[in-house]
């Protein structure tokens, strides 16, 4: 069974970091891209960053270019998405997913499996 599980979001003030895991079950990291995304309620889900990591390709959304890292270790079969100088407009659900199909970054999913989500709060 696919299964993606997110932790690490919290309540951090402006300019604080935090660090995003996904720890990835059911099927290996090393052979699609994983993605990072986020919601506010009410609006719209949106791409963050996303990993390739059989060729180490990353590609950042404009929004958190310079700030948010992504990574991964495939021997724990987890993505991580370090979270640097953080602002209140990154308030959000942040999810990451995959897809078992062939993909590049950052080509859409079209049928994706989510986590649950992780909550982050940015206060000001």
């Amino acid at each position: 069974e696919v299964q993606l599980v997110e932790s690490g979001g919290g309540l951090v003030q402006a300019g604080g970091s935090l660090r995003l895991s996904c720890a990835a079950s059911g099927f290996s990291i090393d052979d699609y891209v994983i993605g990072w995304f986020r919601q506010a309620p009410g609006k719209e889900r949106e791409g963050v960053s996303c990993i390739s990591s059989s060729d180490s390709s990353t590609y950042y959304e404009d929004p958190v270019k310079g700030r948010f890292t992504i990574s991964s270790d495939n021997a724990k079969n987890t993505v991580y998405l370090q979270m640097n100088n953080l602002k209140p407009e990154d308030t959000r659900v942040y999810h990451c997913a995959t897809e078992l199909e062939p993909r590049d970054c950052p080509e859409p999913f079209v049928q994706p499996y989510w986590g649950r989500g992780t909550q982050v709060t940015v206060s000001s």
